[in-house]
């Protein structure tokens, strides 16, 4: 039989899509007042590796992804995913979102996102909210999995979580 131990709390970080430079300095300000001092922000991408965003928040969506400082329970992922869509919904405007945020938080092993849809690969966590490895770290990067969303695998992606990663320290 296995012993149960601790595990080490987890890096948070939060990715958003969005269209207006504005929504997205609201919406990362109310974060840091949640979670504490952001340590990495990256820059602004372009978001085209799919339109399915684009109905609700219109075309030339952009990317970002920022970290904290203060490390997290994992097991606090879940909460953090019922309040990041809390807040899209606040920064609704008649009822279409101005934005999509990805909380997941990383580890020296992997990157784990949450997530409200089921599939195959996805944990359920609780409240409705499920989980999936979405980056494995090994060979000194972290690298897709077959069910990983082609932006994740993408070498920009990947150098974000790989500069994120130094900066973990539990």
């Amino acid at each position: 039989m296995g012993k149960i131990r601790k595990y080490n709390p987890v890096k948070l970080i939060i990715g958003f899509i969005y269209k207006d430079e504005a929504v997205f300095i609201k919406a990362r300000n109310k974060l840091a007042r949640k979670f504490g001092k952001i340590d990495f922000e990256s820059g602004q991408i372009d978001f085209n590796y799919t339109d399915y965003y684009e109905a609700e928040m219109g075309a030339g969506l952009k990317r970002r992804f920022i970290s904290f400082h203060k490390l997290i329970p994992m097991q606090d992922l879940y909460r953090i995913k019922l309040y990041t869509n809390r807040l899209e919904g606040k920064l609704s405007i008649s009822k279409s979102r101005q934005l999509n945020l990805d909380p997941g938080y990383l580890d020296s092993a992997k990157l784990v996102l949450a997530s409200t849809k089921d599939y195959a690969h996805r944990i359920f966590l609780r409240k409705g909210i499920f989980a999936e490895v979405t980056l494995s770290f090994r060979d000194n990067s972290f690298s897709g999995n077959d069910w990983t969303y082609p932006d994740y695998r993408s070498k920009e992606y990947i150098d974000i979580f790989n500069q994120i990663r130094k900066l973990y320290t539990p």
